[in-house]
């Protein structure tokens, strides 16, 4: 894969552009631009809230097309709101771009990584940040070259994974004047299908033992390990009575420091989820009990942190019909035969059933589907008409957060649905720029959803955004 340093994004982003009128395809400098950000980003491969050469490369970009830019949202420093046009309606299109630890992988159609227990981006984040500030740009342009009225608001979000930067974001009010939102997310399949997500509420459980001598003292010690592991323990026996549609999963993030030490600090890192966020606040709640449960039993003591929360995404069917449509017309993503080769190389390695190749040329029938998964999109989707879709960025069958995953979003197969979904973005925003009536459809919608008397409040609570969460 070609090397490309900033001085050449930006000396393409600032060449003559030539305007083909209202299409939907993109201009070839776009198009290069794009797929040179989306790769720099994916080297770069930056944790949640420590993006700063992938939010700056962004930012930088959005700024050579005129936007004005806000940054260090609530006071994270990766986070950037940038404006373009005037008057109303106010169209948002998010752009995340953080990457998860541990995943790094060459665009290569077999296991092999960049650098050993570096990040990578399994989420495909690269991609949907630079299809993202890229189809604001393009509306941004129409825009000025057509003279409908209207605003464009790029939204940087930091810290998807884990990190709710959305949360924080919708928290300080950043949605609060905006009157629809659109985004997409990488997938092995194209769809614009109505879905929902479920609720999350993770937290981090620190117990606080009694050093001393495993062998020759242990009357002396407490283990704070015992303390996690028994709360573990009775965690995996509750589930057997907790509602099916409910998950629970967690990682030891600390352990002790030598097997002849009693651990005298030990750490348990938890994520609750279901679809109904009253519930995952009940869950939540009752592995907290366990939790002081475990403390009690082990003569240790246990405190925890919320670290981040979610609300499950509200769909808008109004908004979904109008994208779903432009999808249809669009259609989805060819594979040359080089691309097929690889293709089913990467299928050659999943462990589950093949989906055939040539689905990834197709749109999804539009149908509602419960995704097990959770976003911090969800949050926004409950405060302004929200419609996001996938793009087949993905060989089929690719299970997210996967080495696989990271493979194709480095490579053409990536490109392709990255361009697509720009494509797509910008579609729907024109649409919705010159069809006020489909944005007021949509306001209806989630009013009557939500409810007159719904009152926004974070699962997080109060607290700051962990800008080390991932240390």
């Amino acid at each position: 894969m070609q090397s490309y340093t900033l001085a050449l994004v930006i000396a393409l982003i600032v060449s003559p552009i030539t305007w083909a009128g209202e299409v939907s395809r993109i201009e070839d400098h776009y198009e290069k631009t794009s797929i040179l950000m989306a790769d720099q980003i994916w080297r770069h491969a930056e944790l949640g809230y420590q993006e700063e050469n992938s939010s700056n490369l962004l930012q930088e970009f959005l700024v050579r097309e005129d936007f004005e830019m806000q940054t260090g949202v609530e006071e994270m420093s990766t986070a950037f709101v940038a404006t373009a046009g005037s008057g109303s309606p106010i169209i948002a299109i998010l752009a995340e771009f953080d990457a998860l630890p541990g995943l790094s992988q060459k665009a290569l159609p077999y296991r092999e990584a960049r650098e050993s227990g570096a990040p990578g981006h399994a989420c495909g984040h690269h991609l949907f940040g630079s299809a993202s500030v890229t189809a604001g740009a393009l509306l941004a342009r129409w825009l000025a070259k057509s003279g409908v009225d209207g605003t464009i608001k790029v939204i940087g979000t930091p810290a998807e994974e884990g990190g709710s930067g959305k949360v924080y974001l919708a928290r300080a009010g950043v949605f609060d004047d905006v009157d629809v939102v659109l985004h997409w997310h990488p997938s092995d399949v194209n769809s614009a299908a109505p879905y929902s997500t479920t609720a999350n509420k993770s937290g981090r459980f620190t117990f606080t033992g009694k050093a001393a001598h495993a062998a020759s003292a242990p009357d002396q010690g407490r283990s704070a390990l015992d303390g996690v592991e028994a709360m573990n323990y009775m965690v995996n026996l509750m589930r057997e009575h907790i509602p099916q549609e409910s998950r629970i999963h967690y990682v030891i993030t600390k352990g002790g420091d030598a097997p002849n030490i009693v651990p005298e600090i030990a750490q348990v890192y938890y994520y609750v989820r279901h679809p109904d966020k009253n519930r995952v606040i009940e869950l939540f709640d009752k592995v907290v009990s366990v939790a002081t449960a475990a403390a009690l039993g082990t003569e240790t003591k246990v405190d925890f942190e919320v670290m981040h929360g979610n609300y499950p995404v509200l769909p808008n069917y109004a908004l979904s019909k109008i994208v779903d449509k432009n999808f249809r017309l669009l259609g989805g993503v060819e594979y040359d035969p080089e691309e097929v080769k690889f293709a089913a190389q990467i299928q050659e390695t999943f462990s589950a059933g093949k989906i055939p190749l040539g689905s990834q040329e197709t749109v999804q029938p539009f149908k509602y589907r419960q995704s097990m998964g959770s976003t911090d999109v969800g949050d926004v989707s409950w405060l302004v008409p929200t419609a996001g879709f996938s793009a087949a960025t993905w060989v089929p069958g690719t299970p997210g957060h996967s080495w696989q995953a990271v493979a194709a979003g480095g490579m053409s197969i990536g490109h392709k649905g990255m361009l697509r979904a720009t494509e797509l973005l910008f579609s729907t925003g024109k649409e919705l720029l010159s069809r006020k009536e489909l944005i007021e459809k949509a306001q209806q919608e989630l009013i009557q959803q939500r409810g007159i008397d719904f009152q926004y409040s974070a699962l997080l609570g109060d607290r700051n955004p962990p800008l080390d969460y991932r240390d």
